[in-house]
Protein backbone atom coordinates (compact mmCIF):
# COMPACT_ATOMS: atom_id res chain seq x y z
CA UNK A 1 0.00 0.00 0.00
CA UNK A 2 1.37 3.56 -0.89
CA UNK A 3 2.30 5.37 2.42
CA UNK A 4 -0.11 8.17 3.33
CA UNK A 5 2.99 11.04 3.88
CA UNK A 6 4.12 9.91 0.26
CA UNK A 7 1.84 9.84 -2.46
CA UNK A 8 3.16 8.19 -5.65
CA UNK A 9 2.43 8.90 -8.63
CA UNK A 10 3.46 7.47 -12.57
CA UNK A 11 3.10 8.80 -15.66
CA UNK A 12 3.53 5.94 -18.63
CA UNK A 13 4.11 7.55 -22.44
CA UNK A 14 6.85 6.89 -25.29
CA UNK A 15 7.01 10.85 -26.28
CA UNK A 16 9.24 12.61 -24.06
CA UNK A 17 7.26 15.64 -24.88
CA UNK A 18 4.12 14.13 -22.94
CA UNK A 19 6.41 12.94 -20.44
CA UNK A 20 7.82 16.66 -19.58
CA UNK A 21 4.07 18.25 -20.04
CA UNK A 22 2.28 15.92 -17.92
CA UNK A 23 5.28 15.79 -15.44
CA UNK A 24 4.93 19.86 -15.38
CA UNK A 25 0.98 19.87 -14.97
CA UNK A 26 1.85 17.16 -12.06
CA UNK A 27 4.49 19.80 -10.50
CA UNK A 28 2.08 22.60 -10.70
CA UNK A 29 -1.19 20.75 -9.40
CA UNK A 30 0.43 18.15 -7.19
CA UNK A 31 3.22 19.57 -5.84
CA UNK A 32 3.44 17.03 -2.85
CA UNK A 33 3.10 13.87 -5.23
CA UNK A 34 6.35 12.17 -6.18
CA UNK A 35 6.63 11.35 -9.95
CA UNK A 36 7.98 8.31 -11.66
CA UNK A 37 8.43 8.53 -15.44
CA UNK A 38 8.54 4.89 -17.85
CA UNK A 39 8.23 4.71 -21.41
CA UNK A 40 6.31 1.68 -21.50
CA UNK A 41 4.58 -0.67 -18.90
CA UNK A 42 7.27 -3.18 -19.22
CA UNK A 43 9.74 -0.66 -16.96
CA UNK A 44 7.71 -0.37 -14.73
CA UNK A 45 8.92 -1.92 -10.99
CA UNK A 46 6.85 -3.60 -8.65
CA UNK A 47 7.98 -1.27 -6.14
CA UNK A 48 6.94 1.48 -8.46
CA UNK A 49 3.30 -0.13 -8.44
CA UNK A 50 2.89 -1.04 -4.84
CA UNK A 51 3.40 2.45 -4.12
CA UNK A 52 1.47 4.33 -6.72
CA UNK A 53 -1.99 5.43 -6.01
CA UNK A 54 -2.31 6.76 -9.97
CA UNK A 55 -1.13 6.12 -13.05
CA UNK A 56 -1.43 8.22 -15.86
CA UNK A 57 -1.29 6.23 -18.84
CA UNK A 58 -0.85 7.38 -23.00
CA UNK A 59 -1.57 5.04 -25.14
CA UNK A 60 -1.47 7.60 -27.98
CA UNK A 61 1.58 6.10 -28.77
CA UNK A 62 0.64 2.67 -29.21
CA UNK A 63 -1.85 2.30 -32.53
CA UNK A 64 0.62 -0.44 -34.21
CA UNK A 65 -1.19 -3.08 -31.89
CA UNK A 66 -3.36 -1.16 -29.89
CA UNK A 67 -5.45 -4.48 -28.60
CA UNK A 68 -1.86 -6.19 -27.19
CA UNK A 69 -1.23 -2.82 -25.45
CA UNK A 70 -4.37 -2.36 -23.44
CA UNK A 71 -4.17 -6.35 -23.27
CA UNK A 72 -1.26 -5.83 -21.09
CA UNK A 73 -2.68 -2.94 -19.07
CA UNK A 74 -5.99 -4.63 -18.29
CA UNK A 75 -3.93 -7.15 -16.18
CA UNK A 76 -1.98 -4.57 -14.25
CA UNK A 77 -5.28 -3.55 -13.83
CA UNK A 78 -6.33 -6.76 -11.97
CA UNK A 79 -3.44 -6.81 -10.04
CA UNK A 80 -3.38 -3.40 -8.70
CA UNK A 81 -6.99 -2.67 -8.29
CA UNK A 82 -5.74 -0.19 -5.58
CA UNK A 83 -4.51 2.04 -8.03
CA UNK A 84 -6.39 5.23 -10.33
CA UNK A 85 -5.44 4.42 -13.82
CA UNK A 86 -5.95 7.10 -15.80
CA UNK A 87 -5.36 6.52 -19.92
CA UNK A 88 -5.25 9.34 -22.65
CA UNK A 89 -7.05 7.88 -25.51
CA UNK A 90 -7.18 9.05 -28.83
CA UNK A 91 -10.09 8.42 -30.47
CA UNK A 92 -9.44 5.89 -33.21
CA UNK A 93 -8.70 3.53 -30.32
CA UNK A 94 -11.27 4.76 -27.97
CA UNK A 95 -13.94 1.61 -29.27
CA UNK A 96 -11.29 -0.65 -27.73
CA UNK A 97 -10.44 0.88 -24.64
CA UNK A 98 -13.89 0.75 -23.62
CA UNK A 99 -13.95 -3.12 -24.03
CA UNK A 100 -10.70 -3.44 -22.09
CA UNK A 101 -9.85 -0.75 -19.61
CA UNK A 102 -12.77 0.74 -18.24
CA UNK A 103 -13.37 -0.53 -14.67
CA UNK A 104 -14.39 0.74 -11.48
CA UNK A 105 -10.46 1.88 -10.86
CA UNK A 106 -10.20 3.70 -13.75
CA UNK A 107 -10.61 6.72 -16.24
CA UNK A 108 -10.61 7.09 -19.99
CA UNK A 109 -10.22 10.90 -20.94
CA UNK A 110 -9.28 11.88 -24.59
CA UNK A 111 -5.87 12.41 -25.87
CA UNK A 112 -6.62 16.04 -26.42
CA UNK A 113 -8.13 16.68 -23.12
CA UNK A 114 -8.27 20.18 -21.18
CA UNK A 115 -5.41 20.13 -18.62
CA UNK A 116 -8.71 20.66 -16.16
CA UNK A 117 -9.87 17.58 -16.86
CA UNK A 118 -6.70 15.95 -16.38
CA UNK A 119 -6.66 17.72 -12.61
CA UNK A 120 -10.36 17.21 -11.63
CA UNK A 121 -9.57 13.01 -12.54
CA UNK A 122 -6.37 13.30 -9.97
CA UNK A 123 -8.23 15.07 -7.51
CA UNK A 124 -11.40 13.06 -7.90
CA UNK A 125 -10.23 9.55 -7.39
CA UNK A 126 -11.19 6.57 -8.60
CA UNK A 127 -14.60 6.46 -6.64
CA UNK A 128 -15.77 9.57 -8.22
CA UNK A 129 -14.16 10.65 -11.17
CA UNK A 130 -16.12 10.21 -14.90
CA UNK A 131 -15.51 6.75 -16.23
CA UNK A 132 -15.17 8.38 -19.19
CA UNK A 133 -14.88 12.17 -20.11
CA UNK A 134 -16.93 14.35 -21.82
CA UNK A 135 -14.26 14.85 -25.12
CA UNK A 136 -14.72 11.40 -25.81
CA UNK A 137 -18.31 10.72 -25.45
CA UNK A 138 -18.51 13.94 -27.92
CA UNK A 139 -19.34 12.79 -31.40
CA UNK A 140 -16.26 13.04 -33.66
CA UNK A 141 -16.19 16.56 -35.49
CA UNK A 142 -17.35 16.16 -39.20
CA UNK A 143 -15.83 19.31 -40.30
CA UNK A 144 -12.42 17.91 -40.37
CA UNK A 145 -13.67 15.47 -43.05
CA UNK A 146 -15.81 17.87 -44.88
CA UNK A 147 -13.86 21.73 -44.84
CA UNK A 148 -9.83 20.20 -45.81
CA UNK A 149 -11.07 17.83 -48.87
CA UNK A 150 -9.37 19.92 -51.16
CA UNK A 151 -5.69 20.69 -49.19
CA UNK A 152 -2.90 19.37 -50.01
CA UNK A 153 -0.08 18.66 -47.87
CA UNK A 154 3.78 18.14 -49.00
CA UNK A 155 5.52 15.03 -48.97
CA UNK A 156 7.37 17.00 -45.65
CA UNK A 157 4.88 17.58 -44.03
CA UNK A 158 2.58 14.43 -44.06
CA UNK A 159 5.67 12.85 -42.54
CA UNK A 160 5.88 15.04 -39.58
CA UNK A 161 2.50 14.57 -38.74
CA UNK A 162 2.32 10.73 -39.39
CA UNK A 163 5.21 10.71 -37.17
CA UNK A 164 3.14 13.10 -34.49
CA UNK A 165 0.32 11.02 -34.61
CA UNK A 166 2.16 8.18 -33.95
CA UNK A 167 3.42 10.04 -30.81
CA UNK A 168 6.75 11.17 -31.54
CA UNK A 169 7.95 14.19 -30.31
CA UNK A 170 9.59 16.66 -32.28
CA UNK A 171 13.11 16.04 -31.13
CA UNK A 172 12.60 12.36 -32.06
CA UNK A 173 11.49 13.31 -35.54
CA UNK A 174 14.00 15.52 -35.81
CA UNK A 175 16.79 13.06 -35.14
CA UNK A 176 14.79 10.42 -37.33
CA UNK A 177 14.82 12.79 -40.66
CA UNK A 178 18.47 14.31 -39.93
CA UNK A 179 16.34 17.86 -39.77
CA UNK A 180 16.97 20.46 -37.09
CA UNK A 181 14.05 20.97 -34.41
CA UNK A 182 13.64 24.56 -36.38
CA UNK A 183 13.31 22.49 -39.58
CA UNK A 184 10.67 20.20 -38.14
CA UNK A 185 8.78 22.76 -36.19
CA UNK A 186 8.32 24.89 -39.59
CA UNK A 187 6.63 22.29 -41.47
CA UNK A 188 4.14 21.16 -38.17
CA UNK A 189 3.08 25.29 -38.50
CA UNK A 190 3.43 24.71 -42.01
CA UNK A 191 0.60 22.22 -42.29
CA UNK A 192 -1.38 23.23 -39.63
CA UNK A 193 -2.00 26.35 -41.73
CA UNK A 194 -2.84 24.83 -44.81
CA UNK A 195 -5.46 22.89 -42.66
CA UNK A 196 -6.85 26.10 -40.84
CA UNK A 197 -5.68 24.42 -37.30
CA UNK A 198 -4.67 27.45 -34.60
CA UNK A 199 -3.46 24.91 -31.67
CA UNK A 200 -1.68 21.51 -31.21
CA UNK A 201 -5.15 20.35 -29.64
CA UNK A 202 -6.56 20.88 -33.01
CA UNK A 203 -3.62 19.58 -34.69
CA UNK A 204 -3.89 15.99 -32.81
CA UNK A 205 -7.79 16.45 -33.21
CA UNK A 206 -7.34 16.34 -37.13
CA UNK A 207 -4.73 13.79 -36.99
CA UNK A 208 -7.32 11.47 -34.76
CA UNK A 209 -10.19 12.41 -37.18
CA UNK A 210 -11.29 10.18 -39.91
CA UNK A 211 -10.27 12.20 -42.44
CA UNK A 212 -6.92 12.64 -40.83
CA UNK A 213 -6.44 8.68 -40.34
CA UNK A 214 -6.91 8.44 -44.15
CA UNK A 215 -4.65 11.72 -44.72
CA UNK A 216 -1.73 10.35 -43.68
CA UNK A 217 -2.14 6.34 -43.67
CA UNK A 218 -1.61 5.64 -40.16
CA UNK A 219 -3.16 2.50 -40.35
CA UNK A 220 -2.04 1.00 -43.78
CA UNK A 221 1.58 1.34 -43.09
CA UNK A 222 2.70 0.23 -40.15
CA UNK A 223 6.17 -1.61 -41.29
CA UNK A 224 7.36 2.11 -42.32
CA UNK A 225 8.49 2.69 -38.56
CA UNK A 226 10.59 -0.78 -39.15
CA UNK A 227 11.75 0.13 -41.60
CA UNK A 228 12.92 3.65 -40.16
CA UNK A 229 14.72 1.72 -37.49
CA UNK A 230 16.26 -0.68 -39.99
CA UNK A 231 17.36 2.64 -41.96
CA UNK A 232 18.60 3.93 -38.36
CA UNK A 233 20.56 0.57 -37.72
CA UNK A 234 22.21 0.83 -40.91
CA UNK A 235 23.59 4.05 -40.43
CA UNK A 236 25.41 3.48 -36.81
CA UNK A 237 26.85 0.24 -38.49
CA UNK A 238 28.32 2.56 -41.43
CA UNK A 239 29.62 5.17 -38.83
CA UNK A 240 30.83 2.32 -36.76
CA UNK A 241 32.80 0.69 -39.78
CA UNK A 242 34.06 4.18 -40.66
CA UNK A 243 35.32 5.08 -37.43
Amino acid sequence: MPSISCKSLIIISKSPIMQTGLGSIMSRYFPDYERAFCRSQEELTLLQLRRAIVVIVDISGDQRNPRSHCDQYYTLQNQYRDIHWIYLVPRAIYPLAVELLMRPESSLLSDIEPIESLVKAIRSGSEHAERISQTLLKPEPEEFNDNQDDVMLTFSERKVLRLLGKGWGINQIAALLKKSNKTVSAQKNSAMRRLSLTSNAEMYAWINSTKGMKELSLFSAYGEQDEWKRALQKDISLSSKSA
